[in-house]
């Protein structure tokens, strides 16, 4: 993707705070499939799986607010504000009523705009999605605590290391966590969600007490190596969601829309000319 590709919108989001920027990517004609991405990540993701859809849909990428290219305000971050912002996102483009397509924490904002805009969504395609209460997920983020901290001493501490760190092996594990609290810092939206993921006291505003009500046609993909998203997470959305469709790829992993593109719109795209036929 170069930059010429990227594209810029301004939303009045936060009032009476200044409208915030929306980045996004758009390739393709016909039917309009927005594409949320996952956790830490961007846009970009969806280029392979584009490349696939394109000659059918109208795909737009969209960099969730908080990630990627879109404004990064300083605020606490939740799935609700993600939730606004692609209303707004989809109203000033036009794109209503349209697909979506989320992965990971696109799935959980996918899941939880389509039970808000019913009306808006002619389709859910959800990629190992999250948002299902686990309450193993708060144990798996303690060890972040100490790369959240907002102070030098903990990059005093990691530069001071980095010349030994080949004495004791751990060289890859110390420059991926100094990697680690670089992205935290640049992804205001990231670092909000794990502060409150890993304070007992905050509840999780999942969606799985709710997608019973969902009656949009929905597919759920996720891939049978998922070491991030566990299986049965995208099994209690196919099982809630009203003839939710579920396919397992074998030996997929959780990078789906990067690395199984092929793969992803093999299924993908016989559902959307199904929906697509229907309405």
């Amino acid at each position: 993707m170069t930059e010429k590709q990227i594209q810029f919108l301004n939303l009045d989001l936060l009032q009476p705070a200044p409208s915030q920027t929306a980045a996004y990517l758009e390739q393709g004609q016909g039917t309009s499939v927005l594409m949320l991405h996952g956790f830490m990540g961007s846009g970009n993701c969806w280029l392979p799986l584009m490349a696939h859809l394109q000659t059918q849909m109208h795909c737009v990428a969209l960099d969730l607010l908080g990630f990627g290219d879109s404004a990064k305000p300083a605020i606490q971050y939740d799935v609700a504000k993600e939730v606004e912002f692609v209303r707004q996102f989809i109203q000033a483009r036009n794109l209503e009523p349209c697909y979506l397509i989320g992965h990971s924490f696109g799935g959980w904002v996918a899941a939880a705009y389509a039970l808000a805009y019913p009306a808006a969504v002619k389709g859910l395609i959800l990629l190992a999605p999250a948002g299902i209460r686990d309450d193993s997920f708060a144990g798996r983020y303690d060890h972040l605590r100490p790369i959240l901290w907002q102070t030098p001493l903990v990059d005093w501490v990691l530069n001071g290391i980095k010349p030994f760190s080949n004495w004791f092996g751990q060289k890859e594990t110390l420059e991926k966590i100094a990697w680690m609290r670089g992205e935290l810092n640049s992804q205001p939206a990231a670092r909000s969600f794990l502060v409150d993921r890993i304070r007992p006291e905050d509840a999780i505003d999942t969606v799985e007490k709710e997608i019973h009500r969902l009656h949009t046609p929905t597919l759920v993909i996720t891939g049978d190596r998922d070491d991030t998203i566990p299986l049965w997470h995208s099994e209690t959305y196919a099982r809630e969601i009203p003839n939710a469709q579920l396919v397992i790829l074998p030996e997929a992993t959780h990078s789906l829309p990067q690395d199984y593109a092929a793969e992803v719109a093999a299924h993908i795209l016989p559902f959307l000319m199904a929906q697509s036929v229907e309405s």
